[in-house]
């Protein structure tokens, strides 16, 4: 029989068959995936192949995973060297990010941006609590905008509170599966709430103190959304560390960047400091935003060269 998965826990899954009948599984043995050297042998997204175990208890037992067309990882919390997966078979993802109440930082939307680059993921950018934008919040939404969706990006303004731009938010999601990613504090929860208005997903304010919220959710979920498609909620993930990118590849997934690289003077050039940089150049003639080309330096920067 073959299933999905639809969360993980560790060491059970929950999965649901072709037919939409859901099942707890788990595996038997240790599975050796391509080469990976995941902590977590299956991912919610993974189609498998069950078997069985217990009619009465609804459980079966993961006897393959089918191959991936894609997957979205981040550093092991336990271990900087291995990756955690945190979806698969993705066709998109959102990122839910903020310009208040929390604040996203621009670093941390261009190091998720270049993650879904290197795994061939297209990502959205939508900028949740417009209800609470005044002037400043507006002008920087116009110039992100203005940025993300000149390289290719699409780029949403939202109210979850209010219901401003979530239908357009919606549509995108039609028929597609979709991660769903982003600090906590920024609204995830209570846009899934939207989505699924039975579901009563737990939502925490924004922890005053501290300005960052709680980790309300712990392990990645998907979600059947009523009008077609699903949705991976993940955990509040502080960290996409880019897994396996080299310094020398960094430029390949700025698509801003990619297009240039081949006019430059040197063909290993990391566009700091080498003469004839084309980079350089159209940092300096405002056709590379220098906010895009500061997160580069600044990724550059923390890309340990493992030898």
């Amino acid at each position: 029989m073959n299933a999905t998965v639809y969360k993980s826990t560790g060491s059970w899954y929950v999965v649901k068959n072709d037919t939409g009948k859901q099942f707890n599984a788990r595996i038997l043995g240790k599975f050796k995936i391509d080469g990976l050297t995941s902590t977590n042998p299956i991912a919610v997204g993974d189609t498998v192949e069950i078997v069985m175990e217990n009619e009465l208890e609804a459980g079966v037992t993961i006897t393959k995973i089918n191959d991936r067309r894609n997957y979205i990882t981040r550093i092991s919390p336990s271990n900087k060297h291995q990756h955690h997966i945190i979806a698969s078979n993705l066709d998109q993802s959102l990122l839910f990010a903020t310009l208040k109440d929390p604040k996203t930082s621009q670093g941390f939307i261009d190091r998720f941006l270049v993650s879904c680059e290197a795994f061939h993921i297209p990502a959205i950018i939508v900028f949740n609590k417009a209800d609470i934008f005044k002037k400043k919040e507006e002008e920087k939404f116009a110039m992100l905008k203005d940025i993300y969706e000149g390289i290719g990006y699409t780029v949403k303004k939202i109210s979850v509170e209010t219901g401003e731009g979530v239908d357009e938010v919606k549509e995108l999601l039609k028929d597609k599966v979709t991660l769903l990613s982003g600090h906590s504090g920024v609204g995830k929860s209570s846009f899934l709430n939207r989505l699924f208005p039975d579901m009563k997903l737990k939502t925490q304010d924004v922890s005053g103190w501290s300005g960052k919220g709680m980790h309300t959710t712990t392990f990645a979920e998907m979600f059947d959304i009523p009008f077609g498609g699903k949705i991976i909620d993940t955990p509040g993930i502080r960290e996409l560390g880019l897994v396996d990118i080299s310094k020398q590849e960094l430029s390949h997934y700025f698509p801003e960047m990619k297009n240039l690289i081949n006019d430059c003077q040197f063909n290993n050039c990391l566009h700091i400091n080498e003469p004839n940089c084309a980079i350089k150049k159209a940092v300096a003639d405002n056709s590379i935003a220098t906010d895009r080309y500061v997160s580069y330096c600044n990724i550059l920067d923390s890309i340990e060269e493992q030898f």
